[in-house]
């Protein structure tokens, strides 16, 4: 089973608290104010699938200016850690 560190509020793990909040809050919103709010939870969606393709996410950039540091270095690979990723 995979673990992932709780050590510290790495920004990697912020960007899951945060889609993760966003996503339930906008559920929550649908069902009690309107269906509209599920727009929201799309977005969150599709943010998600342009980061796993591009690399690029927006939360990420707002994130790091807030002072947030990913745990990976740049250019770090699982190769050059042993084989294993470790988020």
């Amino acid at each position: 089973m995979y673990l992932a560190s709780r050590q510290d509020w790495y920004l990697e793990r912020v960007i899951w608290l945060v889609a993760g909040v966003i996503t339930l809050a906008s559920a929550a919103l649908a069902t009690v104010h309107s269906p509209y709010w599920l727009i929201l939870t799309a977005l969150v969606g599709v943010n998600l699938i342009i980061f796993a393709f591009s690399g690029f996410c927006v939360m990420a950039n707002l994130l790091h200016m807030l002072g947030f540091r990913s745990r990976l270095r740049s250019g770090q690979t699982s190769e050059t850690r042993g084989g294993t990723v470790d988020l």
